[in-house]
């Protein structure tokens, strides 16, 4: 718990607007619902807030779990959530927005950013983008404005070396490839900011659903590469704040 949030418990104490048992219930951290306990204090503890896994939760489900975060002045996010669910949603909760491509169901309240284009996302493809906007959204939550840099994958250097004394402003570099999965490891070699690889499941036959992309980045021969696991934008965009929340 935050010293704001602290303050307008014990506050509402005194006003006797809460109980004690209230105030102990509030301290935990925790936000109970029928069926999950959303942890309120997450964000305080590690700069990221809760998120909702929205793919194999019902529509009711995903929308009880935002109404418990929004209640305590959350920032929500709810990843993997297909159309016809996120309509539902959307239909009941009016503040909520939805990123199709993305598949994600998101909402933060006013503030400044963090930080301004300190992230970049860079897509070896066009059609890497879904992850891409996973991780774009996932580091908003964190109130962090990413800069994004799209197809500028090694089928042609040529797009990448034009963008490159660009992308060496960032400090944190989020490259998101599938194929054989070879962006990560060019970039690494031309700049000083860490590099977090991000495997998709993009390519053909043998590709093997991301898992060729995946195992080429973790044997690059360019150093200074951290790799996540195939699809995971959410993921990247985590470890990336908390790399920022420490400079």
């Amino acid at each position: 718990m935050n010293q704001k949030h602290l303050q307008t418990v014990l506050e509402s104490l005194k006003n006797n607007e809460i109980s004690i048992i209230d105030v102990i219930e509030k301290l935990k951290g925790i936000s109970p619902t029928a069926f999950s306990q959303m942890d309120i204090d997450r964000q305080f503890r590690t700069g990221a807030p809760e998120c909702i896994y929205g793919e194999t939760k019902t529509a009711e489900q995903i929308t009880t779990s935002i109404e418990a975060l929004r209640t305590h002045n959350q920032p929500i996010l709810v990843t993997r959530v297909q159309q016809s669910k996120a309509d539902i949603v959307c239909q009941e909760l009016t503040y909520i927005q939805y990123d199709p491509q993305g598949r994600c169901l998101w909402w933060t309240p006013k503030t400044d950013p963090k930080t301004t284009g300190a992230v970049a996302i860079i897509c070896a493809g066009t059609s890497d983008l879904a992850v891409a906007k996973e991780c774009e959204i996932t580091l908003r939550t964190m109130h962090h404005q990413p800069a994004i840099y799209i197809d500028i994958g090694v089928a042609g250097l040529h797009r990448l070396l034009q963008q490159l004394e660009n992308i060496r402003q960032h400090q944190v570099l989020i490259v998101i490839a599938g194929m054989e999965g070879a962006l990560p490891s060019v970039l690494s070699g031309l700049v000083k900011a860490p590099v977090i690889g991000v495997p998709t499941s993009v390519g053909y036959g043998s590709h093997l659903g991301g898992a060729v992309p995946m195992l080429s980045m973790l044997n690059s021969c360019a150093s200074g590469i951290s790799v996540v696991n195939i699809d995971n934008g959410y993921g990247a965009a985590i470890v990336a704040g908390r790399i920022l929340e420490t400079k």
